[in-house]
């Protein structure tokens, strides 16, 4: 978190987290689990893992078990409830990082990438094309991003993801909040196009803990509204009331066959990533 170039901590938390996998990485369109073999004439020499020829002297192909690149879209959430901070990590910084990540690692295996971000009622677009050069646009527009207003209001999602009839990998990005359904609406359309959806529901450690040190006065980022709470009478309360809501949004994302993932903001990035990948591995996720 203390790299504030987005590109370079992309990379960073990639290299770290696939060297933590050894020779079993996540190579290979579709972010899935891929394997090494040796090198025949006649192979893909995109798939040629240039590290590993550094380090033994030998060609190895990543071999993936999807052989077709997929086009993986970034939804982003950029309204102003993403501005919550928990140790001076605010949501929309993780959303970032974590955004950054994946798409590096997508780009990396020859997938196209994308970008919706959800803002002050608008919606922007950076439209899905597999080169480095459209990798780092999706990088520049993802870290200027400052989170303002509410959630975009249902919009003619039907025809805009749509698109040419391709179906996509779709990660989500968001807290979750919304005042009248509208992320509720959004995902029933996309669930209803049958693209594949991961929902990434990013939470302040604050949050989970009811931890505000002390604070009585609370504060909705999106309205203004404020209340007054005494957090120590409050806590088992709230506690309750929150893993009722979480259970409820898991189990209505499942439904839909919807992946989820809560991650709290407090969590190591790589950390994050490699369960979520492993969970995915074996049909959790």
């Amino acid at each position: 978190m203390t790299i504030k170039d987005l590109p370079l901590l992309a990379k960073t938390v990639i290299d770290g987290f696939m060297n933590g996998f050894n020779k079993s990485t996540v190579k290979g369109p579709g972010l899935e689990f891929s394997q090494y073999r040796s090198y025949q004439p006649g192979d893909d020499l995109r798939w040629l893992d240039w590290r590993m020829f550094a380090r033994s002297d030998r060609y190895y192909i990543r071999e993936s078990e999807v052989e077709t690149s997929i086009s993986v879209r970034f939804l982003v959430d950029a309204s102003a409830s993403m501005n919550h901070d928990d140790n001076g990590v605010k949501k929309i910084e993780y959303a970032k990082f974590l955004g950054a990540s994946l798409a590096y690692l997508a780009n990396l295996q020859g997938d196209s990438v994308a970008l919706n971000i959800f803002k002050d009622g608008g919606l922007f677009t950076l439209p899905s094309k597999p080169d480095p050069q459209h990798l780092q646009r999706l990088l520049y527009n993802l870290e200027k991003v400052d989170p303002k207003g509410t959630f975009t209001k249902p919009a003619h999602y039907k025809e805009l993801f749509a698109g040419n009839g391709r179906k996509e990998l779709l990660i989500f990005i968001t807290d979750m909040y919304q005042a009248d359904g509208e992320i509720s609406n959004l995902l029933n359309t996309l669930s209803a196009l049958r693209h594949e959806i991961i929902v990434f529901h990013l939470m302040g450690q604050n949050e989970l803990d009811f931890d505000f040190k002390g604070f009585t006065t609370l504060e909705d980022l999106e309205t203004g509204e404020t209340i007054q709470v005494n957090t120590q009478r409050s806590r088992d309360t709230y506690n309750d009331k929150l893993q009722e809501h979480l259970a409820a949004i898991k189990s209505d994302l499942q439904s839909k066959r919807i992946a989820y993932k809560m991650v709290s903001t407090a969590r190591p990035l790589d950390e994050a990533l490699r369960e979520f990948l492993v969970q995915r591995k074996k049909g959790l996720a």
